[in-house]
């Protein structure tokens, strides 16, 4: 038996750490759904998708609490504490930019999503279901499996990267866009593509730990 398998058979369960995250990447998912939707026929007003997200994001703020208190009162996790805790905000990030996004959808009054914006949150529903999908796999030490969804969120995160550049260049040449417009269509896409990013950053942080205890 290896010294970290060893160090594992010792080390008390505690599954309730993985619940959180696991708990977590759902949240994060459904929240991408949820914006999936702004612009379509169901629950598509921007109010009605900006409050819908806001509760997923109270939801989620709910179980990083959950994993705060319970870091605290835990004095052997199954990880290291602080892989616990930055892979927790990683996911909170992931929903955070999501709300961010279904708010500036509101505040600046965007009617509907452009096509690169509905590319780009599609790109997010692909890379959170990813995400969720594979967070299992964390708590019953599958490390090739983490490996292999990893590499396919950072997949996404480029081609959501190509259509960002080639947008945002569009929006400053086109002349004929206003610039409330402009400002309106520029801050959806940082935000879209700042949760996008957001995942690869989980998904680094999921590599990390498979080369770390694998």
């Amino acid at each position: 038996m290896g010294f970290q398998r060893f160090v594992r058979f010792l080390i008390p369960r505690a599954d309730h750490f993985y619940e959180f995250l696991e708990r977590q990447a759902n949240v994060a998912h459904q929240g991408a759904l949820v914006l999936a939707r702004f612009g379509g026929p169901e629950l598509g007003s921007a109010q009605e998708v900006c409050d819908a997200v806001q509760a997923l994001e109270h939801e989620g703020d709910r179980i990083v609490h959950e994993m705060e208190e319970a870091l605290a009162k835990t004095f052997v996790t199954p990880l290291d504490r602080e892989d616990l805790q930055r892979l927790s905000m990683e996911l909170d990030d992931v929903l955070d930019l999501t709300n961010a996004t279904a708010r500036v959808a509101l505040l600046y009054g965007v009617e509907s999503p452009s096509q690169a914006s509905r590319q780009l949150t599609a790109i997010l529903v692909e890379a959170t279901a990813l995400l969720a999908t594979v967070l299992p796999a964390l708590r019953k030490n599958r490390y090739k499996e983490l490996i292999d969804v990893a590499r396919q969120v950072r997949r996404l995160e480029k081609d959501g990267d190509v259509i960002f550049r080639q947008e945002t260049s569009r929006l400053f040449h086109d002349t004929s866009i206003e610039p409330r417009e402009l400002i309106r269509q520029k801050t959806l896409l940082d935000d879209l593509e700042g949760a996008i990013d957001r995942c690869e950053h989980v998904a680094s942080t999921l590599t990390n730990l498979a080369v770390k205890h694998g």
